[in-house]
């Protein structure tokens, strides 16, 4: 068995399955922490029974993520021992405040603010969820910037034989990086605003608690117009980020062979990767890849063959991952503004409110197809263009690495299947009912 694919195998399923639950743990704790602020300004107990709602689904959501979470770290010592030492030196500080900092500020204030209700004062019960959501995009922060140097290595020098760190500064403010971070957070609280749609419609469609879930349902549609429409943009921002800085990830993701300016965007097209074409190319829009890559119709695009083969990325995972990503993105928008158009007739269109409901995980597919775009589509360099992805594995047995991403499969399928079966039980049960209204003395 060839450890290097194992080792690849291992450390893909384990990094998305923690995945699965990152993303709405991001976009949940913006939407409790405006809940909370709206309850505390207003002392409306409509809004604290909304955010202990909520609350409950995160809440489900964020301690399964932390367990899926744990093993991720040590397969850098087990699996990547190569690749760890190559570049402890740049991602230790990285690790450790994210460790240190942020998963601390998170894990601990999460505490006060689940058991400090009415037993802490209102403001710090306030603070303690900003802080959970600060800690939680802190952490991404810190995670996102040591993946953005390996996209895009900045701020170190080569020296006995070892990346190591040069200017901390410099890869904080890696450009890739920050462009990376801000696409992330954009789909992850796209997907929170998605889930708050689609929970609020199973409730609208049954006529339940309508107030409550029609008020839910136009914060969550209104967040995801505005938030579709805006990764659109920075995701075109973020796509001439790629053509500049890893142009054979760019003419992966387009299946483009051949090196032409005015290059055109096919539509359609079915790469043949074997015989380095395309089998079908149709539906032609003149200049569109030339505009997209570098903002100029007549700009000269690289294609594939531009490079050695052994320098090349996989084509067709890279090209139906990016063709994914970017069709479920163009579908958001209209989704969203036909929910804020139909939003008082989910119970006549029921069609349409079931639409929602199974558009929940949507957001969650294109995030792990772009994801699959950057990683499988840097390859063949664990870091770009300083290490390759099979220098980096370690000296084990490839028996061993298989046995072991079994086992992984199988807990962490358990684990995911345990997460959706709680959402969707504690989300069909509804909010908790108002306490009766105590008659006047």
């Amino acid at each position: 068995m060839d450890v290097v694919l194992l080792s690849r195998l291992q450390f893909a399923a384990a990094v998305f399955f923690h995945f699965v639950f990152v993303p709405l743990t991001l976009g949940l704790t913006i939407f409790l922490a405006y809940l909370e602020t709206r309850f505390y300004k207003s002392g409306d107990e409509e809004y604290k029974r909304m955010a202990k709602f909520w609350g409950k689904l995160f809440l489900i959501n964020f301690a399964l993520g932390i367990v899926t979470g744990i093993t991720l770290v040590f397969q850098f010592g087990t699996n990547w021992a190569n690749y760890s030492k190559y570049v402890g030196d740049v991602f230790g500080p990285l690790l450790a405040i994210e460790a240190t900092v942020a998963f601390f500020l998170e894990s601990t204030f999460i505490a006060v603010w689940h058991f400090g209700r009415d037993r802490v004062s209102k403001k710090i019960h306030l603070l303690s969820i900003w802080l959970v959501a600060a800690g939680a995009h802190i952490s991404s922060l810190w995670i996102i910037l040591a993946n953005g140097w390996m996209q895009n290595p900045v701020g170190y020098v080569l020296r006995n034989g070892r990346a190591e760190l040069e200017s901390f500064w410099a890869v904080v403010g890696n450009p890739f990086a920050w462009g990376q971070l801000i696409h992330t957070l954009l789909a992850a609280w796209l997907l929170g605003a998605f889930f708050i749609m689609g929970v609020s419609a199973w409730h609208l469609m049954r006529k339940h608690e309508e107030k409550f879930f029609a008020y839910s349902f136009r914060c969550g549609t209104l967040a995801a117009i505005a938030l579709s429409l805006l990764l659109l943009a920075q995701g075109h921002h973020h796509g001439m980020m790629v053509a500049r800085m890893q142009p054979s990830k760019l003419a992966a993701m387009e299946s483009h062979w051949e090196t032409t300016s005015h290059a055109p965007m096919y539509l359609l097209v079915i790469p043949d990767e074997s015989k380095e074409r395309n089998l079908v190319e149709a539906f032609a829009v003149p200049g569109m890849l030339s505009i997209l890559a570098h903002g100029d119709s007549s700009a000269e695009v690289t294609g594939l063959k531009a490079f050695p083969k052994e320098d090349r990325p996989p084509v067709l995972i890279t090209f139906l991952s990016f063709r994914a990503m970017v069709g479920l993105g163009s579908l958001f928008p209209l989704l969203a503004i036909l929910a804020w158009f139909w939003r008082e007739k989910l119970a006549a269109r029921r069609w349409f409110g079931w639409a929602l409901i199974l558009a929940i995980p949507l957001p969650l597919v294109a995030i792990m197809a772009g994801w699959s775009v950057a990683e499988v589509g840097r390859q063949p360099w664990i870091v770009w263009q300083l290490m390759r992805t099979h220098e980096g594995v370690s000296a084990i047995p490839g028996y061993s690495v298989g046995l072991s991403l079994l086992a992984f499969i199988g807990i962490y399928s358990l684990l995911g299947a345990l997460d959706v079966w709680l959402l969707a039980r504690y989300a069909r049960r509804g909010p908790a009912p108002l306490p009766p209204q105590q008659p006047n003395a």
